[in-house]
């Protein structure tokens, strides 16, 4: 065989070889960072509001790929510890930091939750990342002070870092105890839809269609 030809033949397998993985890689991450409220604490695989995510991201012409790595019971400590490999392994175009709530019912120190949250978007958007903030707030049993200093913590962040935010994920359903587990605090797969339709205006300003 002529060495001009062979050479071809050999361009020619290298490149249907490595065709599809290039592909896929272009479509973009959209990383979820959560606790239990992303990671579907309770519900049936696929019931999550993340997996309805991915669902309406493809639906309505979104070429995104979906990460979720949230973790039930995680705080803005460990989301915190970890992001950096994620940031690192998954380069994200689009982040959702949905984190504090744990930190709250512990009763722990929000400024040094503040801060945690501080330093996960700063470090997001120096990777080159859009992110979305998405905020909880408490009952009144916490103690007014601190029920207002925790909920204005999301707002109060996403401002100072020009970032996007859905300060209450549970907003016009988080009274309603029928959309609630037995334990009061993870909705059920009835709500999920409820927490797509309080994240999604905030974040479609933040995506773009190929």
């Amino acid at each position: 065989m002529p060495h001009a030809l062979l050479r071809l033949l050999t361009a020619f397998v290298a490149l249907c070889v490595t065709a599809l993985p290039l592909r896929a890689a272009e479509a973009p991450v959209l990383l979820v960072v959560g606790d239990s409220i992303s990671a579907g604490y309770g519900l049936a695989a696929g019931e999550g509001w993340v997996n309805l995510l991915a669902a309406k991201l493809k639906a309505d012409g979104y070429d995104y790929r979906v990460v979720n790595a949230s973790i039930s019971g995680d705080t803005t400590a460990g989301g915190r510890a970890r992001l950096p490999t994620l940031l690192k392994e998954q380069r994200p175009a689009v982040a959702i930091i949905e984190l504090g709530g744990n930190d709250a019912l512990r009763g722990s120190d929000l400024a040094t939750a503040r801060a945690n949250l501080d330093a996960m978007v700063a470090s997001t958007q120096a990777a080159g990342a859009k992110v979305l903030l998405v905020g909880m707030q408490l009952p009144p049993n916490y103690g007014a002070a601190y029920v207002h200093t925790f909920g204005a913590m999301f707002s109060d962040v996403a401002k100072a870092r020009k970032a996007a935010v859905v300060p209450f994920v549970f907003n016009g359903f988080g009274e309603d105890l029928s959309l609630f587990q037995a334990d009061r605090v993870h909705p059920t797969a009835a709500a999920q839809s409820r927490i797509l339709a309080n994240v999604w205006p905030s974040l479609v300003p933040l995506l773009h269609k190929s």
